[in-house]
């Protein structure tokens, strides 16, 4: 089974917070509230700027991983580790900031195998420690060839929610839409050891379109 795309321009999460502020700027203007409606305006404006959800065009290279997230790259390291996937790994850190689109694509083809969800605090995302303590999702996805990797959503400081469209069992393509994290998160792709990253720390990337890796 093939996931539902999410396409429009802004994603759906985004329709009762853009509906609820564009009420609260008409209700404020009829009651003569000039300044607060146009803070309620600007608000408005910057929900439906946060909640975008543009094309993007897709590498079609085989072996291929691109960016789950827009952002900047924070580390690219070696880790060990003993949940879904057990054994030493290459990790890409993505930090999304609020300006960033917040709509999470898939890596690499394959089928969703395990989605494990974790509770957990609401650090900023950009501190290492809220890759290890910070609320997350999990998605376990395994290739046509049998390679496996993780895609990880982290939740951030300020909005304290991860949505996912996603569900076990589902067949994912390279940069197909699957979800969000709302106002400034962090996204981790876990690769086998043997995988090639082409990606460096401070580097900007952007989802479903720049190469992170190669399995």
């Amino acid at each position: 089974m093939r996931m539902e795309q999410h396409n429009g321009y802004i994603v759906r999460e985004g329709a009762p917070f853009i509906v609820g502020l564009g009420v609260l700027t008409v209700v404020l203007m009829w009651m003569g509230f000039k300044g607060v409606a146009a803070v309620a305006f600007a608000a408005m404006l910057f929900v439906s700027f946060f909640f975008r959800n543009p094309e993007r065009a897709i590498p079609a290279e085989k072996g291929i991983l691109v960016s789950p997230a827009d952002g900047r790259v924070l580390k690219v390291e070696e880790v060990q580790l003993d949940g879904l996937m057990k054994g030493r790994f290459r990790k890409v850190s993505i930090f999304m900031n609020v300006f960033n689109v917040h709509v999470n694509r898939a890596p690499y083809p394959g089928r969703v195998e395990k989605i494990e969800y974790h509770s957990g605090k609401f650090l900023s995302a950009d501190l290492d420690k809220a890759s290890a303590d910070n609320e997350k999702n999990s998605l376990l996805i395994r290739t046509e060839d049998g390679k496996a990797f993780l895609t990880i959503q982290i939740a951030g400081l300020i909005a304290r929610r991860i949505v996912c469209w996603i569900g076990e069992g589902m067949e994912v393509v390279r940069g197909q839409r699957f979800g969000l994290i709302c106002f400034g998160s962090r996204l981790e792709v876990v690769l086998p050891l043997e995988s090639r990253v082409l990606v460096q720390p401070g580097q900007k990337v952007r989802a479903g379109e720049t190469p992170i890796g190669v399995l």
